[in-house]
């Protein structure tokens, strides 16, 4: 027994060290919200009513649209018919509302030619063959060629756009040329998966004017007219190639307001391609309805203010306890730093892998969920000084309270988490960065009770040093609080 509580002992304090030990090599950190590094945050609402699907795809093109910016961790989700928008660190906050919020629009481009993928080293100059409409720009390569800003993707422009990044493209960039055809020649679409074995499919259907539109570009296509010399017609939304296909002879010869498009896709790239196809033939225009700017000197104001009142609050807890419990506050100390060190490194790989960040909400969490730890320590120490009020030795009453006082430290940890979960799952924004922390927080405070705090006290209950000190005895601390020395 004695030897598994000094495995469990030594290996949290090991994987602690080992965790806070590779954060700070790796110079890795908790990503700041938007409170705490500055912003901009808005609340974008449709012009009309859309179902639950058009919403959920319009938060998708606004999330491409952030992550061209090279945003880091944004936030971006619905409430109720809303869409809300917090972008932290963002450095031209009007350029990035206007592009988040502008209308999306689906085209079906000519492809004129490619490009390889960005190279900012290259220095080359390349004209897209076939066009003599080309407007031509300097490219963010270095090279000469048509319009590569997405801002300006103009119907009528000859651009340069990247195809969408998934795990199999090649980076390449196309050479686009002018169109007529948008989205809402579309009226449905839907993925196929392959009959037997191959590539899923997808199938789509276009509405009456919309169709012969389609047709009229498809036959361009098939000819190898200068209009589409490569034979390809790019599937263009919001500023990105979201497919390529090649327009086969069958689909001119026997059109019928249908046409299927194939390519080397999966399930995933299918389903994604038409959800593209049906709702990029239905944009939604989206109003501002509120606006919010945090600079970043009142961001650093506030981080600041937070951990100066987090210390302040942590360090009278901390004195309370060690003058109340004596050597088992020291427990606290040693316990409430086991714990920070795995949330800090938690909370950094998160902010690193899973975009989490780190809101002044989130931080209140964490100082809330201090309060929970102690309390866990409270109902421990009490629940063993009744023991020793019993007439027990100190060193039989460990074993013996900690067992009564775990149930009820799952108990009122449980409570915890029940309230966080639901808060999680019910709310958005600031107040779901509060339950997140605060549920994490006390997931590890049930953790470090029992692999820390249990066996620390153990060993602290057979040391004659720590239990008969006169002044920061175990028995000293137990007698100030009411139990018999």
């Amino acid at each position: 027994m004695r030897r598994n509580l000094w495995i469990s002992l030594v290996a949290i304090v090991v994987v602690a060290i080992t965790a806070i030990t590779v954060v700070l090599v790796s110079n890795s950190h908790p990503v700041l919200g938007l409170d705490l590094r500055g912003g901009v945050s808005v609340v974008l609402r449709p012009d009309r009513k859309v179902d639950h699907g058009q919403l959920n795809q319009a938060v998708n093109i606004i999330r491409n649209r952030v992550d061209a910016l090279g945003v880091a961790e944004p936030d971006i989700n619905t409430q109720g018919s809303d869409i809300v928008i917090s972008l932290p660190g963002v450095k031209d906050p009007d350029n990035a509302l206007k592009l988040v919020g502008q209308t999306a629009e689906l085209r079906f481009r000519p492809v004129l030619g490619t490009l390889p993928p960005f190279n900012p080293n290259a220095t080359t100059t390349t004209t897209a063959p076939g066009s003599t409409t080309a407007t031509t720009a300097p490219a963010n390569d270095g090279s000469t060629t048509p319009n590569t800003d997405r801002a300006g993707d103009l119907p009528e422009a000859t651009v340069v756009l990247p195809e969408r990044e998934t795990k199999t493209s090649s980076g390449v960039r196309y050479i686009l040329g002018p169109t007529n055809v948008t989205g809402s020649v579309v009226k449905g679409a839907t993925a196929t998966p392959p009959q037997v074995a191959g590539d899923w499919t997808v199938d789509a259907t276009f509405t009456g004017d919309g169709g012969q539109k389609f047709l009229d570009i498809s036959k361009k296509c098939v000819a190898k007219d200068p209009v589409c010399p490569n034979g390809n017609l790019a599937i263009v939304l919001d500023g990105v190639v979201e497919s390529a296909p090649t327009i086969q002879p069958d689909l001119v010869s026997n059109f019928d307001n249908k046409a299927q498009i194939t390519g080397s896709f999966g399930e995933k790239d299918a389903k994604n391609l038409a959800t593209v196809l049906r709702f990029g033939a239905l944009p939604v225009q989206l109003t501002a309805q509120s606006t919010q700017t945090v600079s970043a000197t009142l961001g650093k104001d506030s981080l600041k203010a937070g951990i100066v009142a987090g210390l302040v609050g942590l360090g009278l807890v901390l004195i309370y306890m060690l003058a109340y419990y004596r050597a088992l506050g020291l427990v606290v100390v040693l316990g409430l730093g086991v714990t920070g060190c795995l949330l800090w490194a938690v909370v950094s790989w998160l902010g690193e892998t899973r975009g989490l960040s780190l809101s002044l909400a989130g931080a209140t969490g964490i100082i809330v969920s201090v309060g929970v730890t102690v309390d866990s320590y409270v109902v421990y120490f009490e629940r063993l000084k009744d023991e020793i009020r019993s007439g027990r030795s100190i060193r039989s009453s460990v074993d013996r309270g900690f067992t009564r006082a775990f149930r009820t430290i799952l108990a009122a940890d449980l409570v915890s988490f029940i309230g966080a979960f639901l808060l999680y799952i019910l709310t958005v924004g600031p107040v779901r960065g509060f339950a997140f922390f605060l549920g994490l927080s006390t997931l590890l405070d049930v953790f470090t009770a029992y692999f820390f705090t249990r066996p620390m006290v153990t060993f602290l209950g057979r040391s004659r040093f720590f239990t008969e000190a006169k002044f920061f005895g175990v028995a000293r601390g137990l007698a100030v609080s009411g139990a018999p020395a």
